[in-house]
Order: C-alpha cells, then structure tokens, then sequence
C-alpha cells in the first residue's frame, strides 16, 4: 500500500478536488471507508445531502439503478454525491456500468466500495474507470507494517507509543486496520494529556498482559529461558479464550521458520535480514542470538513437533487441559 497515494487523495479531498467516479477496492477496508467518509464530509454540506446524497447497496440496488442515479443533476448544489456500499455484490454484472463509467456526469460523484474483491487490470472495466476516475486497491498490510502504521497514526493525534506497547497491540489485533484504530482511539481517550500509550494502559483498558503474550513467549524459548517460556504457556492455557492454541502454535511455527531462514541467508545485515524476514529491526539481534541456539537441524526437528502437536490439539477428546500439557510439552522438547 502506498502512503504517498494515499495522503495524495485525502489531501486532494481535503481541498475540494474532486474524481467523479472513485472505485475502491480490496482487502483492507480501513482506507475504503476513510475516503467515503471524507468525500461524505467534503462534498456536501448538511442541508444539501437531503437533496444530494444517495446511498445504494450492492444486494438490493442493479447497475441500471445505479445509472439512472447517477444521471440526474443535483439541485441547488454543485454535486451530487452517490455512494454504493457493497458494490461487491454486483460483481458479476460490474462489467456493464462501463459506458457510465466513460461519460460520467461531471456534477456526479461516484463512490463504489468494492470490498474484499479486486478488478483484473485487463479488463475494459479496470481501464474505463481509470480513464476519468480513481481507482484504488486497499491491501492489506504485512505484520512487520503494522507496528510504523500504529506509530504514525498516534504521530499524526500528537501521541507516542513505548515500542513494547506498540508490538503488544500487533501482536493481540493483528493487522485488522479497523479494529487497530478503533483501539487506538480509545487509547487517547483514555490519556488525554500524557501524550504517551503505555504498556501499563493497553494492560489496564485492552486487557493485553505485557509480561504474559506472544512476544514474551518468543522471546523466552529464543533466550533459553524455559522457566518464563513455562511460565507463560501456563498463562495462556488458563487463559484460552484470548490465547488459543491454534494462535500460539502459529505464531511459534512462524517463529522458528524465520529462524530457519536467517540460517540460509548469505547477508546476515541487520537491514536484509529485517526485510527478507519480514520483522521490524528492534527484533533482529533477538532472532541472531536465537539462531545461536536453534540450529537449521534442530529447527527441522521442531517443525516436525509441531505438526504432531497441532493434529493432537485437534483430536476428539482434546480440551483446556489437553491442551495445556501439548503446549508444556512441546515447549519442554523445543528447548531440551
């Protein structure tokens, strides 16, 4: 995903430089709903919406509805704004709003929110929009993303964020950009005036543990350290509902097969290996002093483990308890 694009269309909105047709798509619904929500703010003034304003859904409206709407002219405004949500439920019949899409009212703006699918760049329909409108693919954002994402986001509020409360949040909302914001807004609510997000906060309000986590747990079986590994493995079977095993077992294989990859790599640079493995550069010399301990033989060992471990978690009579001894023991075999 591109940031200069993206603050290049808030700022063009921002000022009032409107695309009369705007279709955006893709996996990531943050920024889908951002720019309608800004061209919804921008466009039109309270008064002229009850005029203006047209909101279609993808299941219940057609593409010749959604022509016929976007061919009127607004009244007593300079646009008219037309905004079709769900627009993904149209997918295939999309095809034939290409002549609108190549002679489109001027005075109409076109917002269509093609979420979760995307357009093939080869099609007539892809190059029509193009044309004279913008379009815009919303991927999602690679882990190792997030944590300059969630630091930006405070940056631009005027806020701050402790480095181990930032991967704290990473590590429990994943990428869901949604969810990430909607938690950060609640954060600044929550310190007005300290300007700075704790892990002593996302503790107390998110109810993410800063000693007991995944990031903890990595961090514990990279340094050796069973008894803390232990620790919070026992943390997390008591505590199944926000740590599942599935979710441990996954980010832990992921772990391992990042340190398996560091042990392949020619350029052992603290730059390339951030980039080749996907991490952000504070974990690096973690992941050096880990391969110190897990060579690639062992690692193919564990690996190995897991995949005995995950079909066991599975099984019939599997329970919290299961669970809970699978988890000790594969932690006692990765590291003995």
């Amino acid at each position: 995903m591109n940031l200069q694009e993206i603050n290049s269309i808030i700022s063009k909105i921002n000022n009032k430089v409107y695309s009369p047709i705007y279709f955006l798509m893709g996996e990531e619904t943050y920024y889908i709903d951002l720019f309608t929500e800004l061209l919804e703010k921008n466009i039109l003034s309270e008064e002229e919406k009850s005029f203006n304003q047209t909101v279609l859904y993808g299941k219940d409206t057609s593409v010749d509805e959604i022509i016929s709407v976007c061919k009127r002219f607004p009244m007593m405004s300079e646009y008219q704004l037309v905004i079709v949500k769900e627009a993904q439920d149209l997918a295939s019949k999309i095809d034939t709003l290409i002549d609108y899409l190549l002679n489109p009212m001027l005075s109409t703006v076109l917002v269509i929110n093609f979420k979760y699918k995307t357009l093939d760049k080869r099609k007539k329909i892809y190059k029509a929009v193009q044309k004279f409108g913008l379009i815009f693919d919303s991927k999602k954002l690679y882990e190792n993303q997030i944590s300059n994402w969630i630091s930006d986001q405070l940056k631009s509020c005027g806020y701050t964020i402790d480095f181990k409360a930032n991967q704290m949040l990473v590590e429990y909302l994943g990428n869901d950009l949604n969810m990430i914001n909607n938690q950060l807004n609640k954060l600044m609510i929550l310190e007005p005036n300290g300007k700075i997000i704790s892990p002593e906060l996302i503790e107390q309000n998110i109810g993410i543990s800063k000693d007991y986590n995944v990031f903890e747990l990595r961090k514990a079986i990279g340094a050796g350290n069973i008894n803390k590994a232990l620790q919070i493995a026992n943390y997390f079977s008591n505590n199944t509902k926000s740590y599942p095993i599935p979710y441990v077992l996954g980010s832990l294989f992921n772990y391992f097969v990042q340190i398996f990859q560091l042990h392949s790599l020619k350029n052992k640079s603290d730059n390339n290996l951030s980039s080749t493995l996907g991490i952000n550069r504070y974990f690096v010399g973690e992941y050096k002093r880990a391969s110190t301990i897990y060579s690639m033989k062992k690692i193919s060992k564990i690996i190995s483990l897991f995949k005995e471990v995950d079909l066991k978690s599975k099984g019939l009579n599997s329970n919290n308890n299961t669970h809970k001894k699978l988890l000790n023991q594969l932690i006692v075999e990765i590291m003995s």
